[in-house]
């Protein structure tokens, strides 16, 4: 018999809040079964949960995690789901390269400018703060 997890016992498994289960819910990217007025979430839900958690913290959009998940439904040999994966997996790092690089850049500017400060206030004779 399959394991059935009400939403505090899978927020629990998953160290979330049973509110951030419901948001995923909301947005359509899992669909509990009822038992009377109770949410039930099976292992299938879990598992879409654990993708959605990783899609989330990999920076990626409910729209881009919710048409992820819909291909996996349709597309039975995963290829379609693999193509757009990669596609993404790209996308996004490409993008944090960008962030990295102007993050570099800044952190060189701060630098520069903490050095001209400290000469200034040397050449002041002032001491430096800590």
């Amino acid at each position: 018999m399959e394991k059935i997890y009400s939403v505090t016992e899978l927020a629990r498994d998953l160290d979330i809040t049973p509110r951030t289960i419901r948001f995923y819910e909301d947005q359509g990217l899992i669909a509990p079964q009822r038992a009377g007025a109770t949410r039930v979430y099976t292992h299938r839900d879990r598992a879409r949960m654990i993708l959605i958690l990783r899609g989330k913290r990999l920076g990626f959009s409910i729209k881009e995690i919710k048409e992820f998940l819909d291909l996996y439904v349709v597309d039975v040999t995963q290829t379609e789901q693999m193509q757009l994966l990669l596609t993404k997996v790209r996308e996004r790092s490409r993008q944090l390269e960008e962030q990295r690089r102007a993050l570099d850049q800044t952190l060189r500017e701060l630098k520069d400018i903490e050095k001209l400060t400290v000469e200034a206030l040397a050449q002041k004779g002032a001491v430096e703060p800590a």
